[in-house]
């Protein structure tokens, strides 16, 4: 394997709304969705979405970009848990770390989407995790999971990188392990080779409030973490060796919704460096991923092979990672 991913998967239905408002501090800093209260409100469309969530995205992504990818992940035994199995297997992502959960369905999240934004309504089933003895992998990508059994989780993945020194992490913590706090965070923040954050995030993992990027990047190699990625939505995203800090602007496109589109940042990115590309042509693969994603609905239909992202990144090549700061 080249990576197995390890987390949730959910299935997602979107709801494309027009009868809303945004009510917006005055400096538009931070908005609130706005409906009639106890009222009908009418949906203009319904997209139903299996098989998605951080680690099913990352998985099919590197997948699709020509690599080695399998999943670890709990679904009910219900028809959702069933499809997304099928799913994975038509996206050539080896299924049989996959554990059906005979006591409780498959997660859901209702997504809502207005202005080309998105809010999520997300229902994690608590679940039971119980890692696989997974074959020899170049990479674990740890991401989402929920409730009580994260601990659990966290644990056996730290105990499997003991035993598998050859691995490495890949870490994108989701809702629930962000949570946890940097002090229960930390053991595997120290494992960490490769870390995914946004920049709300990053500032959540190291209970900072900065929003400074060079502070945030410099916190995490503190820690150890050697490669540090972090999104910045509509602004771009910043990756550091440790050395160096690179921005790189998105690339130009329409925007229908940005749901997966740091999951499609991170396999592009990935998939780059498992394919040996430099950390600065890795986000350009990561930006030709997320560029196509968020121009469909759903976090899985505009991942990219590997000639689509080739193509995409010549056809802007005056966009192009520069230094941001130097460490």
């Amino acid at each position: 394997m080249d990576v197995v991913a390890v987390g949730d998967t959910t299935e997602d239905i979107f709801l494309g709304l027009h009868d809303a408002s945004l009510q917006c501090d005055i400096d538009g800093g931070s908005c609130k969705l706005c409906l009639d209260y106890a009222d009908k409100i009418a949906v203009e469309s319904k997209t139903v979405v299996p098989a998605v969530g951080n680690a099913a995205n990352h998985a099919i992504g590197i997948a699709r970009l020509g690599l080695q990818a399998g999943v670890y992940t709990v679904v009910g035994n219900d028809d959702q848990g069933k499809k997304a199995k099928e799913v994975f297997e038509q996206n050539h992502v080896d299924s049989s770390y996959l554990s059906f959960d005979e006591k409780r369905g498959t997660n859901l999240s209702i997504v809502i989407n207005f202005r080309t934004e998105r809010t999520i309504l997300v229902y994690h089933e608590p679940r039971t995790y119980q890692l696989p003895d997974i074959s020899p992998t170049k990479w674990i990508y740890l991401t989402s999971a929920s409730g009580s059994g994260v601990k659990d989780l966290h644990a056996q993945t730290l105990e499997f990188l003991d035993k598998h020194p050859e691995t490495k992490l890949a870490f994108n913590p989701g809702t629930h392990q962000i949570h946890l706090g940097k002090d229960e965070l930390m053991p595997v923040l120290k494992k960490t080779n490769l870390l995914f954050v946004n920049r709300e995030e990053a500032a959540q993992v190291l209970e900072n409030e900065t929003r400074d990027i060079k502070t945030l990047a410099q916190g995490f190699h503190d820690i150890g973490i050697a490669t540090v990625v972090i999104t910045d939505g509509p602004d771009g995203a910043y990756a550091s060796d440790s050395r160096q800090i690179y921005h790189l602007d998105i690339y130009p496109g329409d925007v229908v919704e940005r749901t997966g589109a740091g999951d499609a940042f991170g396999s592009g990115m990935l998939a780059a460096l498992i394919h040996k590309q430099t950390l600065v042509e890795a986000m350009r693969w990561g930006n030709a991923n997320s560029t196509s994603v968020v121009q469909y609905i759903g976090a899985r239909e505009g991942l990219l092979e590997r000639p689509a992202i080739e193509h995409m990144i010549k056809e802007h090549a005056d966009i192009t990672p520069r230094v941001f700061a130097t460490l």
